[in-house]
């Protein structure tokens, strides 16, 4: 487990556009203009092993259903080598979705492009669009680590999604996410 913080895009950059396959919809290729949300899109970068997905994957999925309703949408991104990491192989998302009760669009970047393209660094690893997809918010969910003994709150993502639904400007100050390296080729 290492402690990869990520790279911390330049707010106001445009989404990168990707379409990309959903292993737990048959492989159905998925384009981000298609998923964006009515107000709000956070592309998120993860994996099915990663213990700091994990630690905070609960929280993602209830934050999903909290503010999904609200014109937030949720993407999920797998960027790592299956040839090297077989846990997060297009199968095992298909399983991890359902295991985890995952409700929001997993697709699979075989390629690593996608994640390239947004300068993705961990996992997990947080960019919050407007609804002209233009970067508001990009950093940590909250402080909470596999073994801090700090509650999941989402907080940080939280104080980003409701300043986006009150027309509020964001916090200047953005924590970058930690979590493990994205397993590059």
């Amino acid at each position: 487990m290492s402690n990869t913080p990520s790279n911390m895009l330049a707010l106001g950059t445009k989404a990168p556009d990707f379409q990309l396959p959903n292993p737990s919809n048959n492989n159905q290729l998925q384009a981000l203009e298609s998923l964006k949300g009515k107000k709000g899109t956070l592309v998120i970068f993860m994996c099915n092993h990663c213990p700091f997905v994990l630690h905070i994957i609960d929280k993602l999925e209830e934050l999903y259903e909290d503010y999904k309703s609200q014109g937030i949408e949720f993407i999920g991104i797998n960027a790592n080598d299956v040839d090297k990491y077989p846990a997060d192989s297009p199968e095992n998302m298909v399983d991890f979705v359902e295991e985890k009760g995952i409700r929001f669009p997993y697709l699979y970047d075989a390629t690593q492009d996608v994640a390239k393209s947004y300068d993705a660094a961990c996992t997990p690893d947080f960019f919050f669009f407007d609804d002209n997809l233009k970067l508001i918010y990009r950093g940590q969910m909250d402080d909470s680590r596999p073994g801090n003994q700090k509650e999941v709150t989402g907080e940080d993502l939280v104080i980003a999604f409701e300043n986006l639904l009150a027309g509020a400007e964001q916090e200047e100050f953005q924590r970058p996410s930690l979590g493990c390296n994205i397993k590059w080729k």
